[in-house]
């Protein structure tokens, strides 16, 4: 089972539009009592998704990383300065009269860095530490800044129940990132640390990919009913989403090149273009309700540009950046 799970954690960009289509076909046949019973889903699949995710984070790692403090602000300044303006300008641009495909935009892009940016910094042969510490950072700081962001930036426009908000990034984020420490100790005592590393820590992120799938599944039943009746919608969507991914790749890539040194300019792209969409989804769905279909609709479309464009950049990468070192 684990080796089959691990095998679809490698095939995102397969597996990722296969549940998308599979939650559309359930989703314009489906009853209301059939929907009403996937939306009880959402919690499960949500912890299911994100305490994996915590156990595999290595939280000690950030000593190695955070001596490189000029890369750190750099990276944060992308994330939280620059890249949720970007999103909200377009979401007005694009949506002035749907506020929740708006908020879609902004939300897919205050939560940075997830498992994916450790992942693909290190198929690209960047700096491995360094991208931890993005993701414990950027993970930290985006869910402490998403409520006042979205209050400030689209309170007028959108039901925003703030304290529901805060509510569930404690509960999605702050409680499974405790007990996710707790269990990788846990672990560490019972097996070891070469055992954990060997066995356990490949593990995790299947488990968290499962919730993943579970959440994009029940994200596009829930509104493929919607999406059928007005199937243009997606082009809207793929369009500000393509802009957005573009311009951050295009961003971080140049500001890489001119201060950075080749493992850490990685470490920068990946660190500011890969976004925690699966918080985010959660984060929609939870927290706004029937209201947040749309929003959802915008994130769970995002993960197909994420993985597709970060595998391509890794083929780019030494074009872009040169060859990687050779170890001694």
């Amino acid at each position: 089972m684990w080796n089959f799970l691990i095998k679809i954690n490698k095939r995102l960009v397969v597996a990722i539009p296969a549940m998308m289509a599979a939650g559309y076909l359930l989703g314009i046949t489906a009853t209301p009592a059939t929907l009403k019973n996937l939306k009880a889903l959402i919690m499960p699949l949500t912890f299911l998704m994100v305490y994996p995710m915590m156990v595999a984070l290595n939280i000690k790692h950030l000593q190695e990383g955070i001596k490189n403090v000029r890369l750190q602000v750099a990276t944060q300044f992308i994330n939280f300065a620059i890249i949720p303006f970007v999103a909200f300008f377009l979401g007005k641009y694009f949506f002035p009269e749907q506020p929740y495909l708006a908020l879609g935009l902004l939300l897919a892009s205050l939560l940075p860095t997830s498992g994916m940016t450790i992942s693909w910094t290190g198929f690209a042969k960047g700096n491995l530490y360094a991208a931890i510490n993005m993701t414990v950072i950027g993970l930290t700081l985006g869910s402490l800044a998403t409520p006042l962001y979205v209050q400030v930036l689209l309170g007028a426009k959108v039901d925003v129940d703030l304290m529901l908000v805060v509510k569930q990034i404690l509960l999605i984020v702050f409680f499974p990132m405790a007990l996710g420490y707790v269990t990788r100790q846990v672990f560490l005592k019972k097996y070891g640390p070469q055992e954990f590393k060997k066995t356990w820590a490949p593990r995790f992120p299947s488990l968290s990919t499962v919730g993943v799938l579970g959440i994009v599944f029940v994200a596009i039943a829930l509104k493929a009913r919607g999406v059928s009746e007005n199937p243009a919608i997606l082009g809207s969507i793929f369009v500000p989403l393509l802009i957005i991914y573009s311009f951050n790749y295009a961003l971080s890539t140049v500001v890489g090149k001119l201060f950075f040194v080749r493992g850490d300019a990685i470490a920068l792209v990946y660190g500011t273009v890969m976004r925690n969409l699966s918080i985010a989804l959660a984060i929609a769905i939870n927290a706004f309700g029937s209201k947040g279909a749309d929003t959802a609709l915008i994130i769970a479309l995002s993960y197909i540009i994420q993985v597709q464009s970060a595998a391509w950049y890794v083929k780019y990468t030494d074009k872009i950046f040169g060859p990687a070192p050779s170890a001694e």
